[in-house]
């Protein structure tokens, strides 16, 4: 458990991190771009990201840089040519004079028992409730049915509308939202995303403009890609508030 709360706290940190680091009125100049590419400046900025995320630092940069080098002295021939990001050289340099445990950093570690069975567990408690109220009163249960599909279905349809959805995207959550809530193989702002790239469809320009969209909150609604992914995550965050508060509220009135 110690170790989940460590992994969601690293994942909130970074995500944080990512969304204030966005500043709408700066741009990147030529100059900029320049000096950020010098091995100074770019060890400087590779040093402080491991400094505040160790592990994604080994993940996304040490350990590359092993595979990247080992991958280098198996290639065929007498002269080799490689062409690496910037952020790859330093450690690819080091790395090509050492033994690489190409297995060990390959293997993909399984998930922890644990989350498996906590996503599943909430589901199952909820049904297990919604069942005994049914059990105690028809009436009653009936009411704990009609709670759990209003609160899950209204705050994931809510959740839509913030992102501008169109209605059968905003619909399709409302529906999706009770049942998807119940399996955690689904996810309804997969559906909600599903209809809204139908009914508007991204273009190939919405595509090439994410790089600058993604920016600003008016590039997100204007960009029709950039707003699908939106919908998809608003609606999803809508319905998980929904299975927390229409839970309570069925323990609430159960007991």
């Amino acid at each position: 458990m110690k170790t989940q709360r460590w992994v969601c706290w690293r994942k909130v940190k970074l995500l944080v991190s990512l969304i204030f680091s966005f500043d709408e009125d700066s741009e990147i100049t030529d100059k900029d771009l320049q000096e950020l590419l010098q091995a100074d400046m770019l060890e400087s900025v590779l040093i402080d990201m491991r400094k505040q995320f160790p592990k994604i630092g080994d993940i996304l940069i040490s350990e590359r840089d092993q595979y990247l080098a080992s991958k280098i002295k198996d290639a065929p021939g007498q002269k080799i040519v490689a062409v690496l990001g910037g952020a790859h050289v330093p450690g690819v340099k080091e790395e090509i004079y050492r033994s690489q445990d190409v297995d060990r950093i390959s293997d993909i570690p399984p998930k922890s028992p644990v989350s498996k069975i906590i996503s599943w567990a909430i589901p199952a408690a909820i049904i297990c409730l919604i069942i005994y109220a049914f059990v105690v009163n028809v009436q009653t249960g009936l009411q704990q049915l009609l709670s759990w599909v209003l609160w899950n279905g209204t705050l994931a349809a809510l959740f839509t509308a913030l992102a501008f959805g169109h209605p059968l995207s905003i619909l399709t959550a409302f529906a999706a939202a009770p049942i998807t809530s119940l399996n955690p193989l689904l996810a309804c702002g997969w559906f909600a995303g599903l209809v809204e790239a139908t009914v508007k469809k991204p273009t190939v320009q919405d595509v090439m403009n994410v790089q600058t969209d993604i920016f600003s909150l008016k590039g997100f609604y204007k960009n029709r890609f950039l707003k699908t992914l939106m919908i998809v995550v608003l609606a999803n965050i809508g319905s998980s508030i929904g299975t927390f508060v229409a839970g309570t509220d069925i323990i609430r009135n159960l007991f």
